[in-house]
């Protein structure tokens, strides 16, 4: 688990990483049997900007409000395809995306 903020972990199995180091990234996706999982913007922008992820699921809302971090990092460019879309009776949109 990758945290600047978090103090200790709820798991035997899991140990905290205070800096994001993509070579250790790309092993645990080799070694993995299972789908990874990124959450928070700091940490997404920066497994974009190494190449390291295949997917993306988009949840689209009625409701914008501005500010915040930008979805995508500066300086990244990505070809992506549309493998899944969902429109729900409220509104909401959800979009999976592949990298190409």
């Amino acid at each position: 688990m990758y945290s600047t903020t978090l103090e200790s972990v709820s798991s035997a199995k899991t140990r905290i990483e205070r800096a994001f180091d993509p070579d250790a990234v790309r092993r645990l996706k080799a070694e993995a049997d299972h789908d990874l999982t990124v959450d928070g913007p700091n940490l997404a922008a920066q497994a974009i900007a190494a190449g390291l992820v295949d997917e993306y699921h988009l949840f689209i809302t009625t409701s914008v409000v501005g500010g915040g971090k930008r979805f995508f990092p500066d300086g990244v460019r990505l070809d992506l395809e549309l493998v899944e879309e969902r429109a729900f009776d409220s509104g909401l949109i959800y979009a999976r995306y592949r990298t190409r």
